[in-house]
């Protein structure tokens, strides 16, 4: 390991000669508080911006024991401390100088939500960061000067903010490791308890605005219904008071603009932690929870969705269903199954996004259109089935069809943002006005398994393997852009970016053309558990400073949406 003056004398060797000149800085340097290494170089400019890693001491972070004692404190110290390097490089950095990206320091920090990130890494014996810096340069060659400034002045500026705990509040430190923990461990006595979904009171759910995921101002706060009400205690802020849902079937009613699809948005995003001051800090759902909508032209591949469509005139076989352009109705039949192939416990649905002939036939369409003549078995007719056969529970907000009333266990009708159990006062609306439809099902409901076929993976675009992300909703592998769009669980675009990396990983050593879909998703999930997201890694690039976790059923999602997929079926 080099002083940091080498570092210096080269910088001013290269100023001014070609950017390639750069490649010269590469190497490790000890700056006395931290040590730096340069990893990667970017080629030019205007190429992704220089990959750097700095360590601290564990002695000389200082960070206290308790808040390494737990794989989850771990995880939301990593976080706080990857906020706070972002923040300071806010506070020092000088932002672009120069041509393409020159200048700019990045570090990929979160949202609301705490994630597993590649970015921090901590343990007793060091803290590691890992970003980028784009190496500034005037048209396509070195400019020194800019250079000497970032590594020599700002750069120990912020390592000094963020990465030691000194430099830290260490109540608010305190108070994001516990929150975390706290969540996790109410999520973790969810299924004990007999709960799909929690709720504290207090919560605060309406966001800022369609484009900010930041809580409302003076929005009205959450109050469960007294009929609801559970206590949670949990290991740092003691007793948590809220609302419950209970496994089975639940509706969320009431008019329009009235909060039920905010409710519903803060359940879906449940799966995941959040912030301190977020306002949905205990709003907490089974992490098997999955968002099921219709989703017009997406490909299906070999989906077994005979219990909801069989029969389509001049249709293909729906037991083995595939399709290039699936239409509401089948996509959102194969959107249940695969979740349900992945593992999920509990669906969650929104009438605004969802089929309405897949939802509901009502008793006059019966009569209308004989029952030989619908090849759709509507959801209403197999929700029950879901839960008592299958364990699969089900929240839906449904403002249009009290045919709903007759097969929920709970009714929420949501009235200025404030819930109300009505299940009982609903019993009787549909015990005053009966309907006489129709249950349609031809057969139990069942699904099959599929094995996914390594072969059709294809991650080169040429000769060049390719994978990367444009935006959150958008996997670019090989030659294909895989369009999740309306998987409305993913929410962050590094998770996009880690989902291309999982799918070649999981082609390159768990599928064999036999193992099911969920055992090769398990097992990957089981190798990040293990390694971390370093396993991810691609050979000859170590250290990836911008992968981020996904949920399994988010990475099924992408995998069941490669239009080159091929599947077997198991069994």
């Amino acid at each position: 390991m080099q002083k940091k003056e080498k570092l210096l004398q080269t910088i001013k060797r290269i100023d001014g000669r070609g950017y390639k000149a750069y490649n010269d800085i590469k190497g490790s340097y000890d700056f006395g508080d931290f040590k730096l290494y340069i990893d990667h170089v970017q080629r030019d400019p205007f190429a992704s911006p220089s990959l750097i890693l700095v360590e601290v001491e564990g002695n000389d972070a200082a960070f206290p024991a308790e808040f390494l004692k737990s794989f989850h404190r771990i995880v939301a110290l990593e976080d706080y401390i990857s906020r706070e390097f972002h923040h300071a490089i806010g506070k020092y950095g000088e932002g672009r100088s120069g041509s393409g990206h020159s200048g700019v320091f990045r570090i990929d920090s979160g949202a609301q939500e705490i994630l597993e990130r590649s970015c921090v890494n901590i343990s007793p014996q060091k803290l590691e960061i890992r970003f980028s810096m784009g190496l500034p340069a005037r048209g396509r060659r070195v400019l020194g000067k800019a250079a000497a400034s970032m590594f020599m002045e700002i750069l120990p500026k912020i390592v000094a903010d963020s990465c030691f705990y000194r430099s830290l509040n260490p109540e608010k430190v305190a108070k994001e490791v516990k929150t975390f923990e706290d969540a996790t461990y109410i999520r973790n006595q969810l299924a004990e308890l007999g709960l799909v979904a929690f709720i504290a009171n207090g919560s605060v759910l309406p966001r800022e605005s369609g484009v900010s995921d930041r809580p409302m101002k003076h929005a009205v706060t959450f109050k469960s219904p007294e009929s609801m009400e559970v206590t949670i205690k949990t290991p740092n802020k003691g007793p948590v008071m809220g609302m419950g849902i209970l496994e089975g079937v639940t509706l969320i009613v009431g008019g329009g603009y009235h909060g039920k699809s905010t409710l519903l948005h803060a359940v879906e995003r449940g799966v995941y932690n959040h912030l301190p001051g977020d306002g949905r800090e205990f709003v907490i759902t089974r992490d098997s929870a999955v968002k099921i909508r219709a989703e017009d032209g997406r490909r299906v591949e070999k989906v077994d969705i005979n219990s909801f469509i069989h029969n389509p005139p001049m249709g293909p076989d729906t037991r083995e269903f595939s399709t290039e352009n699936a239409s509401g109705s089948t996509s959102q039949a194969a959107n249940i199954i695969e979740a349900m192939e992945s593992g999920t416990e509990l669906l969650l649905f929104d009438e605004d996004t969802s089929a309405t002939n897949f939802m509901i036939r009502d008793e006059r369409m019966q009569r209308l259109v004989a029952k030989e003549k619908e090849p759709i078995t509507p959801f209403i007719d197999r929700v029950r089935e879901l839960y008592e056969e299958h364990e699969t529970s089900t929240i839906i907000v449904m403002g249009g069809s009290g045919d709903y009333f007759e097969v929920a266990d709970t009714i929420i009708m949501m009235d200025n943002y404030k819930p109300h159990n009505v299940t009982e006062k609903a019993r009787k609306v549909a015990e005053d006005l009966p309907i006489n439809r129709i249950r349609e099902v031809n057969s139990d409901f069942k699904f099959g398994h599929r094995s996914p076929q390594p072969q059709s993976i294809k991650p080169f675009k040429g000769r060049k393997l390719k994978l990367d992300s444009r935006g959150l909703s958008t996997a670019l592998l090989g030659g294909e852009n895989i369009d999740l769009s309306q998987v409305e669980q993913l929410i962050d675009p590094s998770q996009t970016r880690t989902i291309t990396y999982a799918i070649y990983f999981a082609s390159q050593k768990h599928m064999d053309g036999k193992r099911s879909l969920i055992d090769v998703l398990q097992l990957v999930e089981k190798d990040i558990e293990n390694k971390g997201l370093d396993v991810l890694a691609l050979k000859g690039r170590k250290n990836p400073n911008n992968l981020v976790k996904p949920r399994i059923f988010e990475l099924a999602a992408a995998i069941n949406r490669l239009r080159s997929l091929e599947m077997k079926k198991v069994g």
